[in-house]
Formats: C-alpha cells, sequence, structure tokens
C-alpha cells in the first residue's frame, strides 16, 4: 500500500469515530475523492473490512460534514417529486436530520432494540428512504416488501421473520390487519398518511414532526444484519436472504463508480420499485459516490410519463429494468430532448438487442447491461468505457466468476454451465450472510469452491457472459421473480383446476410471462374456454400478488410427468420457448 494510501485509511478510520470507532476530536477532512477511493478499495477486496461499520454514520454523516465545509456541489442528496407538483428535497444535511428524527421515532414509539425486524412495505414515497437509514441508525433489520403482497404473502412474511413492526400505507393497512391476530411477534403498525390515525396504528409523519432530531448512531458491527429480502424459488415458500451493513454498505461502492459512473454531481433516477433489492442497490451505490438519488413517486408504469419526466428534471443517470425500455424504444424519442442524460443502465432480466441499438440509435446514449441476485452484488457488467457485445451481459466485475459444471468444475469458453462466484479460499464480503433458518439451501448453494447463482450461462473467449436461462424454474416477468410453486398452489384453491403447471413464455414486452398449463376437473370440462381463463386469473390476483397471475393459459388433457409423478415443467418452458 502506498505511503498516502495507508495513512488515508488511518486518517478515515479514526475520523468522528471513522467507521464508528472512537469519539476523539475530528481530523481534517480529506478530499471526497480520497475518501471515496477508501470505501471502493474495500469494495473491491484490496482493503480489509473493518471491523466497525454502519452506513448512515460512516457514509451519509461523513456526506453531511464534506458538504457543509464546500466539498460537494450543491445537489441535492435525495429529490422527490409525484408528478403533479409536490417535490421535496433533501441535503446531506436535511437527510441526517430527517433520519435521525425517524430513528427517534423506531427507538421511542415503536420501542425497537437493535437486532429486531421491520416490514417496508412503501410505495415510492419519501419515508421509504428516511426509514431505511433510521433502521441503519438504530441497528433494526429491514425487511423492504413490494405494495402487491395479498394478505396470505404478508402473514407468511410477518410470521416467518418474526417482524416486530411494519410500516406502510393507507392502501395496504386494511390487509395487515386482517392478519394480524395471527402474527404474534407484530407489535407496532406505522402508518404513512396524512389522514386521521387508524385504530390500532401509530401515525408516522405525526410522531416524525414531533421526533427530536438529536440521535447517537449505533456503533455496529460490519457483519451485523441489515436488510432481509424474501426471494422466490421453485419449491416451497420464500426463503429469507440476510445481508450485512457491509455487504450491501459498502458492497456497491465500486459498481457505482465503474458501471453506473456516478460523481458528486450527478443525479440517478432508478425507477424499480422499493420493494426489490435494486431499490438498495441505487441507495448504496448512489451515496456513498455523493451523488444525488432522484425518485418520481409513479403509481403506474407510463412510458410517457418516465420521457416527460427525463426531458424535465436534470436527470444524467437512468436505470430501468429492460421491460420497461421495450416500452420506452415504441414511442418516438425524437419528440424528446434529454438536456442532462449521459448514461443508461439496465438489469434484473436479459436486454434484447435490438431495444439496446433503438435506444442508442435514437437518443445517442449507450444501454449498458449489468447482472447480479438479491444475494449477490453486481458481479458481471459493462462498465462505461468498455466494448459491449450486443446480447452480452458484460465481465466479472470484481470477482472470480466463472462457468461450472454441476460438480464445481470449471468449464472451458463456449460451453454452457452453471453461473458460479468463487468462494473459497475467501468468501467476498459482499455476498449474502444465508439463508434465514434455512441451512440445507444454504449449503446446497455451494458446490466445490463456488457459489452456483442457479442461472446458466456461457462464457466466451473474450471473457464476456451470455445468460443463457436458469436452471430453476423461476419466472422473471418485468423484473418480478415468480416462483410457480406459489401460482400453482393458488390456483389449486379453484375447483375447476384438477391439477397445473406453471412456466414462463415468451414476451416482446415483459420478456417472459407466467403461462399455467391445466387440467380441469370434470365438472368443468364442458365451461367456456375464455370465460374460465378470465376466471382463473382473477381467482389468482385475490390469492396471491397480483402481479403473478397467469397471463396466458393452456387446457390440457395432461400434463408431463416422470415416472415418479413429478410435474416436468422444463419440457413444457421448452416447448413454448421452442416456439
Amino acid at each position: 500500500m502506498r505511503p498516502w494510501l495507508r495513512h488515508l485509511v488511518l486518517q478515515v478510520l479514526r475520523n468522528s469515530r471513522g467507521f464508528c470507532g472512537s469519539r476523539g476530536q475530528p481530523t481534517p477532512l480529506p478530499v471526497p475523492q480520497k475518501i471515496v477511493a477508501t470505501w471502493e478499495a474495500i469494495s473491491l477486496g484490496r482493503q480489509p473490512v473493518p471491523e466497525y461499520f454502519n452506513f448512515a454514520h460512516d457514509v451519509l454523516d461523513m456526506w453531511s460534514r464534506l458538504e457543509e465545509a464546500g466539498h460537494r456541489p450543491p445537489n441535492p442528496a435525495f429529490w422527490w417529486v409525484n408528478g403533479t407538483g409536490a417535490e421535496i428535497k433533501w441535503s446531506f444535511e436535511e437527510l441526517g436530520k430527517q433520519s435521525r428524527k425517524a430513528a427517534n421515532v423506531l427507538g421511542g414509539a415503536c420501542g425497537l432494540q437493535p437486532g429486531d425486524r421491520m416490514m417496508l412495505v412503501l410505495p415510492r414515497l419519501p419515508e421509504w428512504w428516511l426509514v431505511s437509514v433510521a433502521c441503519m441508525r438504530t441497528g433494526v433489520v429491514m425487511i423492504p416488501g413490494v405494495t402487491q403482497l395479498t394478505e396470505k404473502d404478508l402473514k407468511y412474511r410477518l410470521q416467518a421473520s418474526r417482524a416486530k413492526s411494519i410500516i406502510t400505507s393507507d392502501s395496504l393497512a386494511p390487509r395487515v390487519d386482517a392478519i394480524s391476530a395471527e402474527c404474534p411477534s407484530l407489535q407496532t403498525k406505522l402508518l404513512v398518511s396524512d389522514s386521521d390515525s387508524r385504530p390500532g396504528w401509530l401515525n408516522f409523519r405525526e410522531l416524525l414532526r414531533e421526533a427530536p432530531t438529536e440521535h447517537n448512531c449505533l456503533r455496529t458491527k460490519s457483519r451485523d444484519p441489515l436488510a432481509i429480502y424474501f426471494t422466490s424459488g421453485t419449491t416451497g415458500a420464500p426463503k429469507m436472504v440476510e445481508h450485512s451493513q457491509s455487504s450491501y454498505g459498502l458492497g456497491f461502492v465500486a459498481s457505482g463508480r465503474r458501471w453506473v459512473a456516478l460523481t458528486e454531481s450527478d443525479i440517478f433516477w432508478n425507477t424499480t420499485d422499493t420493494g426489490w433489492v435494486k431499490a438498495a442497490w441505487t441507495l448504496f451505490s448512489a451515496w456513498p459516490n455523493g451523488a444525488c438519488i432522484f425518485v418520481h413517486e409513479l403509481p403506474r408504469v407510463d412510458a410517457k410519463v418516465i420521457l416527460n419526466t427525463l426531458s424535465t428534471f436534470p436527470i444524467t443517470t437512468l436505470c430501468c429494468v429492460p421491460t420497461i425500455f421495450r416500452l420506452l424504444v415504441q414511442e418516438d424519442l425524437t419528440r424528446y430532448q434529454f438536456q442532462s442524460l449521459r448514461h443508461c443502465l439496465t438489469g434484473g432480466e436479459a436486454l434484447n438487442p435490438d431495444v439496446r441499438e433503438k435506444w442508442k440509435r435514437q437518443t445517442g446514449v449507450e444501454l449498458y447491461e449489468g447482472y447480479g441476485q438479491s444475494e449477490t452484488v453486481v458481479i458481471c457488467a459493462n462498465p462505461k468505457g468498455m466494448k459491449i457485445k450486443s446480447g452480452s451481459m458484460g465481465k466479472a466485475s470484481p470477482y472470480d466468476v466463472q462457468i461450472v459444471d454441476d460438480k464445481g468444475n470449471v468449464l472451458p469458453p463456449g460451453e454452457e454451465g452453471n453461473v458460479a462466484i468463487r468462494i473459497r479460499p475467501t468468501r467476498p464480503f459482499c455476498f449474502f450472510n444465508c439463508y434465514l433458518d434455512n441451512p440445507e439451501k444454504t449449503a446446497a448453494s455451494e458446490q466445490g469452491d463456488f457459489y452456483i447463482t442457479g442461472d446458466r450461462a456461457r462464457m466466451d473467449k473474450d471473457g464476456y457472459f451470455w445468460f443463457m436461462g436458469r436452471n430453476d424454474d423461476v419466472i422473471n416477468s418485468s423484473s418480478y421473480r415468480i416462483g410457480p410453486v406459489e401460482v400453482e398452489s393458488a390456483l389449486a384453491e379453484h375447483p375447476a383446476v384438477l391439477e397445473s403447471a406453471v412456466v414462463s413464455s415468451p414476451d416482446p414486452i415483459r420478456g417472459e410471462v407466467v403461462k399455467a398449463f391445466i387440467v380441469l376437473t370434470p365438472d368443468y370440462s364442458s365451461h367456456d374456454p375464455e370465460a374460465l381463463t378470465r376466471e382463473l386469473q382473477e381467482h389468482v390476483k385475490r390469492v396471491t400478488a397480483p402481479y403473478k397471475y397467469p397471463r396466458k393459459v393452456a387446457f390440457v388433457s395432461e400434463l408431463p410427468k416422470t415416472v415418479s409423478g413429478k410435474i416436468q415443467r422444463s419440457k413444457l418452458r421448452s416447448q413454448e420457448w421452442r416456439k
């Protein structure tokens, strides 16, 4: 290590309890670039992870001090709009103040202690970001969820996680009330609302207004839990993926600088739902690099609203799932002027080469694809400046990613196999801790020296990865991961369904959609197919999250099965994709 860098690391570690260290006198402020370079070196594995780390104190409060000292442009740190004139802008200083008030709400009125778990089920409202930071300050483990969760989904997640608190909005509160009596661990319910209070709920906005601004950040260890995400699989119930304070807090600094290409002058808009990991990816990519997070409430996806927003606001960096870019390129993009837009990214599902080419031709801005999972950070990407091979998800970055067979043996270039990341002799710190309460699933994710992602791809001789599909049956529709078993279980509750198999089916807009192959019970075999299809679709929307319903339905006399009687979804899926 160069002497100046060694000095910098020591300086940052000592700085104002640096990495939640001692409370000695603050040392002189280093320039932002040197501080971010230190975080990046840790992110890349070139520096050791500190024993103690807390994102709110060591990153956000550091930027607040740099901002106060004039070491950052006058961009806001957070910028929220709702499309009808309402607007909120927070500097890092204001973000710090408001999040400390929120932390006092969690520790005060809610009575939450370090290690307690809290579900965050909110639309794109500023409170989602406030409470996320407040959880970091208090050591409360956040559990984000999408707002389309049904009563059944909520009950399972609350019971499995043993969450002690939940925060949500008016629209979801009745669903929580319907099942809260069956969730004995749930102690407090927070409502984000401007309306009158709801019985049994605490009004978060009222509590926030009255909360004090002083709060001492908890001194968390780097490996302490930060967040839990539920991820769907093909068998059984959704699994809980646990990340640590450092895995997310420091794990995205490098990709934020290299793939997202952020600086303190940038304004970054990621259109993702707050319930998905990409919302956290944005938070932990943008703020360490001093960039502004831009949020549009976007109650529903609307291509014209997105394009008008890009034309109206000085957004420099845009990230959408490929599905949204497919919608955008269908519009006449020559009618819009994107004065500030300079960098565009996509991920969450495979990108069609023609979408990338249309976007670049009509806007002049390249589209850079990246790849990762809930269990990891970004592990493959096309960083800015690297040659793009259309259809490839880029090169490994920054970890040792290989294509391996089912025994963990590395395959030569060109051969299809499992996408795997080397975890031995050293496991990257930015990976998930484990599948909570499921050691069997955790053990099954490893083979030899590798973590097996569950995705299949090939790597060419130049090191570019080409996605081939999943070796499980999870359906990825518009970046929503849908487990077939959840849909099949919902269908099974309808008297018309004898048995069903759910697979992915290609779709020009969503990439792939849910298709259900259904064997009917005798009483329904003569019903009108179109009417019955609509009835089953509405049934699934009621029983589980609406985005999981089968957009395609086929009534069949029998399903392909193995000799032991197991349904062979792979045959049906192959049949669909061969079309």
